[in-house]
């Protein structure tokens, strides 16, 4: 076993890998760029080696320096973990070259499944399934167009060297091939420095069903059986689970094998991921396999009990596979959210800005087994900390959140609860929408297949609910509390916000406009929320909607906690407040309430629809359109890249651009007007 390792990358996946290595009693080394300087993974870690700027191609993508790091701390091997260089086989050799151990499998087996297309013929020479596709060398667009036309759409175009979503497109019809093709191609050469494609039919209500493989270095290959990952949006996975749901013994047992057929096929060693997409009737074939550990390898540790970075450890220091296939067992269901910094109702955007709140459920860290043996019941992963920021250099996950159940209705209701808990505020997130997929019918009943959050689309990005009384309560309990002890600290009592009245009862109007936390839909736009509040004495009450209740509140004894009382109901929740923002946190739902001071004068002015501006920071890769083209309205004029993701900008009326005021290459801020259209 070695004695110290360089994680090269960042996040929670390093902290995972730390973790391990904490528990082993190995060294670890973080590398870190500027904009990581703080960051969780850089103290999970023994020592820390700076690389350089904050953009991943000037720091964690720079290979050399990164082996540099590796010799100078005296590292004896390199883990990559997932993304980055970790599927980079010139990487890989040239870890090797040094007389470092990269943590993964060999040069060749890296090489063979990082182009898909040369996977696939692999693939088809074992006798693994294979989709019908083209996977062929002739890369010209009119080529390309020819073989999908003739294949039938709708296809799928994916980058060969691809992966985690990146440069890949459904294409309808004939008519938008050339399109899709082309961002498809920019995406795959900005990603892995590849625009290389392949076409395959797309299936129509496929499952994602993939299997998770051991390889050693002395012959033995494992299955740790199968994990399935098809709730998903743009291609990325949302949540997973272990073991697939509704696959007889037989079924899980041909997969497994073809999974390890495939691992031999190409002499692999270490952590792999066999992806199959499955049909209704129980047909399966080959999609890819990730030559490294999966984001979702949680899940699989949860139900065998089982430290997979352990496992590669071990197997990239010479030691034979800790089991064989046949004391391999599963125990139990497991499940794994993905907790992203993004905004579900405006297709996904990634979101920026600073965790200024952040709170748990009850939960081990990167533990596969509580102190007494069992499974941990709810483990969250994550690489940051209240106070962190999310820039737009790297993936916007905030955390990962695992749960286990003896069944897999017991790790549904541990997953809602463990929802139900987080709380997250500093910029938008997709928890409201986990919580929604969590509870509906389809993923309950384990109807799984790609497509299930647009085929459930109404119902998943449907408007928030309207702010309830007990909601609204303890806003209003936040703010009375806060200007109380505002007024508390004032040396003079004329400035003292007290209620009392020397000839009666005094009633106050507070006003709340009322937003979603995690999308716009702003149904407080049209309609603030008026609680009055009538202080008689020591008696005081509160009215809304035409119902009047005794009230009292007072505040708790945890951080942002208010208990307010109305009438015999008792009613506790957490607020947190910033100026006239007051995020509340009751009955596992968020609701972010604006208070409407009447005493201010805000502008009434809102920003117009379809503003053409740039959603978030990021770099022009497109531009579609020119000035004086005429435009209707859907058409896309404009292509921006953030966070590793193209994002098109498309005209929100019919009309002429009037200005282009961006070039392909330039970097934009946030809310930067890109271009002009008239009638917009």
């Amino acid at each position: 076993m070695f004695n110290k390792i360089l994680i090269a990358n960042r996040g929670e996946i390093a902290c995972r890998i730390a973790a391990t290595c904490k528990r082993l009693g190995l060294q670890s080394v973080a590398v870190y760029s500027d904009a990581d300087a703080e960051a969780k993974h850089v103290g999970a870690c023994d020592e820390a080696v700076h690389l350089g700027a904050a953009a991943a191609t000037q720091s964690y993508l720079c290979g050399e320096r990164i082996i540099e790091a590796a010799l100078a701390t005296g590292a004896q091997a390199v883990h990559p973990g997932y993304g980055f260089l970790s599927e980079n086989e010139d990487f890989a050799r040239a870890c090797a070259a040094a007389g470092l151990v990269f943590i993964g499998p060999p040069v060749a087996a890296i090489a063979a499944m990082g182009s898909k297309a040369a996977a696939k013929a692999l693939m088809g020479a074992a006798a693994v399934p294979l989709v019908p596709g083209y996977h062929g060398d002739a890369q010209d667009p009119a080529r390309l167009q020819r073989e999908a036309d003739a294949m039938g759409y709708p296809v799928l175009l994916k980058a060969s060297a691809g992966g985690g979503g990146k440069g890949m497109r459904v294409v309808e019809d004939s008519a938008g091939f050339a399109q899709a093709l082309s961002s498809c191609q920019r995406e795959a050469a900005s990603s892995f420095g590849n625009d290389r494609v392949l076409i395959e039919k797309y299936l129509t209500r496929p499952r994602h069903v993939e299997v998770q493989v051991f390889a050693d270095q002395h012959g033995g290959v494992v299955y740790l059986f199968d994990r399935d990952c098809s709730v998903q949006r743009r291609h990325q996975k949302v949540l997973e689970e272990a073991p697939a749901p509704g696959l007889s013994s037989a079924l899980r047992r041909a997969m497994g094998e073809a999974a390890v057929s495939a691992a031999r096929a190409v002499n692999y060693v270490g952590a792999g991921t066999v992806e199959f997409i499955m049909t209704s009737d129980g047909a399966f074939y080959f999609m890819e396999m990730n030559t490294r550990l999966q984001v979702e390898h949680p899940v699989s540790e949860m139900v065998t009990g089982l430290d997979l970075v352990e496992w590669q450890l071990r197997v990239a220091s010479g030691e034979p596979l800790p089991l064989t296939q046949a004391q391999l067992t599963l125990s139990g269901h497991a499940l794994e959210a993905r907790l992203y910094a993004e905004n579900p109702a405006r297709g996904f955007l990634p979101s920026t800005g600073t965790l200024r709140h952040l709170r748990w459920p009850g939960h081990v860290e990167f533990t596969v087994a509580a102190s007494d043996g069992t499974r941990a019941p709810v483990r969250v992963d994550s690489g940051v900390r209240e106070g962190d920021p999310i820039t737009p250099f790297y993936d916007p996950m905030i955390a990962k959140l695992i749960v286990h159940g003896a069944t897999r209705a017991e790790a549904l209701a541990r997953m809602t609860q463990a929802l139900r808990a987080c709380e997250v505020v500093g910029l938008h997130t997709n928890l409201a929408f986990l919580q929604r997929i969590v509870a509906s019918t389809a993923f309950a009943s384990a109807d799984l297949d790609t497509g299930l959050i647009e085929r459930h689309q109404a119902a998943l990005f449907a408007p928030a609910a309207e702010p309830s009384l007990a909601v609204l309560a303890l806003a209003c309990a936040a703010l009375l509390v806060r200007q109380r002890e505002a007024a508390g600290a004032l040396a003079s009592p004329w400035a003292a916000l007290t209620h009392w009245r020397l000839n009666g009862p005094f009633t106050q109007t507070l006003a709340w406009r009322a937003c979603a936390a995690d999308s716009e839909h702003d149904h407080g736009s049209a309609h603030v929320y008026e609680v009055d509040l009538t202080h008689d004495g020591a008696v005081q009450t509160l009215d809304y909607a035409g119902q009047t209740h005794a009230c009292a509140w007072q505040r708790g004894p945890q951080a942002h906690q208010f208990s307010v009382t109305l009438g015999q109901r008792r009613i506790t929740g957490r607020v947190v407040d910033e100026g006239e923002a007051f995020h509340v946190f009751y009955d596992g739902n968020a609701c972010l309430l604006e208070w409407q001071n009447l005493l201010a004068h805000a502008s009434d002015d809102e920003p117009g629809e379809g503003r053409l501006t740039a959603p978030m920071p990021g770099k022009v890769v497109a531009v579609l359109v020119a000035a004086g083209a005429v435009v209707e309205k859907g058409a896309p004029l404009l292509v921006m890249e953030a966070m590793k993701m193209e994002h098109t900008i498309a005209a929100p009326t019919a009309g002429t651009v009037v200005e282009v005021r961006f070039a392909v290459g330039d970097q934009v801020s946030e809310g930067a007007q890109l271009l002009v259209l008239e009638g917009a």
